[in-house]
């Protein structure tokens, strides 16, 4: 029995230690990109969401969505380039 709750003590701490290893590592001007890129998406797709909400037809809000994802994404319902 003690063994398993020493096992499952070290399992714990190493996850931590691993988490805390993880999160301090600096971000690379690339992931970085990335993660502006998909902020610009989330906001276009939000604010499609906010029109449809509204009531307004799909080529209203999916005609607001192309120009907002314009450069960053791609086809019709801007989808991430990877």
């Amino acid at each position: 029995m003690k063994k398993w709750i020493l096992a499952s003590v070290f399992f714990a701490v190493s996850a931590a230690a691993y988490a805390t290893a993880t999160a301090s590592t600096p971000l690379s001007q690339e992931t970085l990109d990335d993660i502006a890129k998909h902020e610009t998406i989330a906001a276009a797709h939000t604010q499609a969401a906010k029109c449809l909400r509204e009531g307004k037809a799909d080529e209203v809000c999916e005609g607001a969505l192309l120009p907002a994802c314009k450069g960053v994404a791609i086809g019709r319902f801007c989808g991430m380039k990877h």
